[in-house]
Order: structure tokens, then C-alpha cells, then sequence
């Protein structure tokens, strides 16, 4: 019951292994054996956190804002154990030497700030660099210097921006409209990433420079921030307002960080994003004779018009073809994309079948270290391979299904486009393994068809 072999095509050019980029002039190190970056990763202090408001003194003037945001991945950015337990391998494995670069962004404040120094401990750190990417942390965003690695200028003592173009005088604070706040560049600032070597790891803001959504005008808020009509303040006059828990395809691990509620919400919000972000069709022979090999064409399709499919940390995210071949009877005589009793695909990373699974057909991405080996650590990666599927892009796969071992006729040929946003693999890792299958499989296109006895 083992395919023979897949075939791939796609309508277009391939989305081949990603090379490394030219390292960003502006990192490296100053002296003191550590990599710096003067905007994101500086070698001195650059504000004070002691400066900046935390969550709770908004809530009184932006009741919703906050509860939305204290749902958030936002919110959730510094406290997530699988980004600590990340960050912990980075310090141990590079010796401190970087120990700012993944907090320029989950906690600017706290990097800029002086508090994220070669091996701090999250323990240690104030509250307000623990709220992570809290409201200051956007609204007092003075210009977008560039579109990565924290590529933002953040202002202490400056107004609270935001995309208002007459904003309502407080004594709570100065405002500031700022247009630049509703454009994909502001969020392309953090969500896109590169190495200190330049090797490109998450790219959904270059993705969507070459997008249709870019082309008609929609950005990333246009999605993660819809807009309803509402009192940004209580008693204040109805605007746009934007929704503040940038729903996407995560989630928290940590139990209690959200009510039974919010993370029914929350999933929900997931679901309705994920709505009509793939098309699979299938195609197989109406008659096969019994003991013939028959060929199975798959076809996927990516219909988000912004990025790639998937996107952001393409290389942990994980899409994949799940096929499963039965007789009358129910019983399987033909199987890719399955899983294994821990959960994993059955390829590198399964510590039960690796590499069983000869035809898994993945859309996802994998760093490669020196030594040509898989590897999920990115700091020791070397190449960044990606399948993923550009907008629009549409990719074929044939499979070639042997019926030797059927034992009554008609097969059911049953096809599922499958996503989650972590593996388990990876959780066991980095001492989650507790939590390894906690994560949603979401199902993003369905496919049958029936192959009878020629």
C-alpha cells in the first residue's frame, strides 16, 4: 500500500529554495563580542521603559481596545513558553553573543530599553516590557525606518498616533494622526524577519508587495483589523474602528490566558479567516482493473490574495495533503498525510515512522543547516527551502494508487488540504510536549471521488 511516486507541477515558476540575502548593514558587533543593531537591537539604552503607559491606564478611555488586546497574540507575545523556551536555546547555543534579536520585536520597549541585555531571564524583566507588544508600543510609533527586524521609531515622550485624521483633543495625551499606521509597511516592520547572516525567514510583507491585494489597494489590516462602527472612547463620536486581536492562525498555549469563551472566539475568528483560503480538486480513472496501478491527480490552489499560503513562519506552520484510499468495506488501501500516535507527519521529524511516509506532499518550508540536515533552530540554519503556494498560484501532484490488496469494489478516494499552525514535534523539543497535541487541525478544502471495478 505504498504510492510509487508524485509528481509535482505548478502553473507558474516554482517557489524554489529561498538564498540568503545580503546581512543587514546595519547589524553587527560593536565591540563587545554581541550583535547590535542601532535602531532594533542597540548596544546603549535608547528610551526608558519607565516612560511608557502600560495596557490597563488605556483601559479607561479605551475599554474595548484593551479587552480586544488582552486577547491577542500581542498580548501574548513575551509570556508564549514555546518564544521563551526559544529564545533560552538562542542564549545557551550562541552564548548571549544574540540574545536581543527575537525580542527586538515581541518586546521593543524591553530591548531598547536596556532590559534585554545578553542573558537576561524573562523572570527579571518590568511588567511593561512583559506586555510585549502593548498599545504604546504601536501608537507611539514616530516613522517605519525599514520593513523588518523591528524596523520601526519608537518615541517615548511622543503623542499616541493613529490613523484619525482629526483626532479628538484629551487631556489623557497628545494625538497624532498617522497614515502610516494603516499601511502594510507598518506591519511588514516586525512580521518580516532576516537573520544576522541575511537569511530571509518570514516574508509576508514582500509576499504581499507582489499580491493581488496589493494591486487592489487592500493591506494587511484590510483582513487582520476589519473595521466596525463604534465609539473609539466612551461618549466619543462612532468612527471606523479597528478590531485589536489581529485575528490569525495562532493561538495561546498557556492555560488560562484566555476564558473558554475567548478562545472559542478566538478559534472562530481563525476559521472565518481560513474560509476559502484553498481549492483541491481531485481526479482519478472512473474504471480501474483489479491489481493496476491508477493515477491520482491533485490539485491545489491558493486563493489568499495578500501572501503566500502558508505564511510567517512557514518553516514550524505546516500544509499538507492528506489522501486516504478505502474499498466498500472501509478498510485502507492507500494512505499519505496521516499521522503518527504522536501526531506528527511521517517524515524528518516523527520519532515513531520517519520518513514513512514517501509521498507526503507538504506546502510548508524547512531550514536547512551546514550539514544539508533539517533543522528548527534558525540561528544554525543555512538554507530556507519553501514550497509555499504564492497567490493565485495553482500546483498539481500525481500519485500513482496500486489496488492489489483491494478487497471489494468501489474505492472512496477522500482528500483533505490540512493546517496547523505548530507541530508537535516541535513542542516536545522545546520541553512542551504536554501541550504537543493541543494545537487545531484546521481543514481548509475537501475533495472525494470514487474509482470503481473495471
Amino acid at each position: 500500500m505504498i504510492a510509487l511516486l508524485a509528481l509535482w507541477a505548478c502553473d507558474g515558476d516554482t517557489d524554489g529554495p529561498t538564498a540568503p540575502t545580503d546581512a543587514p548593514a546595519d547589524t553587527g558587533d560593536t565591540g563587545d563580542g554581541l550583535v547590535h543593531d542601532p535602531l532594533s537591537m542597540p548596544a546603549s539604552p535608547t528610551l526608558d521603559p519607565a516612560r511608557f503607559r502600560d495596557a490597563e491606564s488605556c483601559r479607561a478611555c479605551h475599554p474595548d481596545h484593551v479587552r480586544e488586546w488582552k486577547t491577542s497574540m500581542h498580548a501574548y507575545a513575551m509570556h508564549d513558553p514555546l518564544f521563551q523556551a526559544l529564545v533560552e536555546q538562542r542564549q545557551v547555543d550562541l552564548e548571549g553573543r544574540e540574545d536581543q534579536f527575537c525580542t527586538q520585536c515581541h518586546s521593543a520597549i524591553g530591548t531598547r530599553g536596556g532590559e534585554i541585555t545578553s542573558g537576561f531571564s524573562f523572570a527579571e524583566l518590568s511588567p511593561i516590557v512583559m506586555e510585549g507588544i502593548t498599545c504604546t508600543a504601536c501608537h507611539q510609533v514616530e516613522e517605519v525606518v525599514r520593513t523588518r527586524n523591528s524596523g520601526h521609531r519608537l518615541q517615548q515622550d511622543g503623542p499616541m498616533r493613529a490613523t484619525i485624521a482629526d483626532p479628538i483633543d484629551t487631556p489623557a495625551h497628545a494625538s497624532e494622526a498617522a497614515d502610516f499606521m494603516g499601511s502594510s509597511e507598518f506591519c511588514g516592520a516586525c512580521h518580516d524577519v532576516v537573520e544576522t547572516d541575511g537569511l530571509d525567514l518570514e516574508r509576508p510583507y514582500q509576499e504581499w508587495l507582489d499580491s493581488p491585494a496589493k494591486a487592489e489597494g487592500t493591506g494587511c489590516q484590510g483582513c487582520h483589523m476589519p473595521t466596525t462602527r463604534r465609539a473609539l472612547v466612551d461618549g466619543g463620536p462612532e468612527r471606523d474602528a479597528h478590531d485589536h486581536r489581529w485575528v490569525g492562525v495562532d493561538e495561546p498555549l498557556t492555560d488560562g490566558f484566555l476564558t473558554a469563551q475567548e478562545l472559542d472566539d478566538l478559534r472562530a475568528g481563525t476559521r472565518e479567516l481560513l474560509t476559502g483560503a484553498a481549492a483541491l480538486t481531485v481526479d482519478a480513472p472512473a474504471t480501474v482493473e483489479v491489481g493496476r496501478t491508477f493515477d491520482l491527480t491533485l490539485t491545489v490552489e491558493n486563493r489568499i490574495p495578500a501572501h503566500n499560503l502558508p505564511t510567517g513562519s512557514t518553516f514550524v506552520r505546516q500544509v499538507w495533503l492528506e489522501v486516504v484510499v478505502t474499498d466498500a468495506a472501509g478498510d485502507v488501501v492507500y494512505e499519505t498525510g496521516t499521522l503518527d500516535a504522536n501526531g506528527d507527519l511521517r517524515d524528518h521529524w516523527s520519532e515513531l515512522d520517519p520518513y514513512g511516509d514517501a509521498d507526503l506532499l507538504s506546502f510548508s518550508s524547512r531550514l536547512i543547516d551546514h550539514q544539508a540536515a533539517p533543522t528548527v533552530f534558525t540561528w544554525i540554519a543555512d538554507e530556507h527551502a519553501s514550497t509555499t503556494l504564492p497567490p493565485g498560484y495553482v500546483r498539481t501532484a500525481t500519485l500513482f494508487v496500486p489496488t492489489d490488496d483491494v478487497g471489494t469494489w468501489p474505492l472512496t478516494v477522500s482528500a483533505r488540504l490540512r493546517f496547523r499552525a505548530l507541530p508537535p514535534y516541535l513542542l516536545r523539543l522545546t520541553g512542551l510536549g504536554d501541550r504537543a497535541l493541543q494545537v487545531p487541525i484546521h481543514d481548509l478544502a475537501t475533495a472525494t471521488t470514487e474509482v470503481a471495478q473495471r
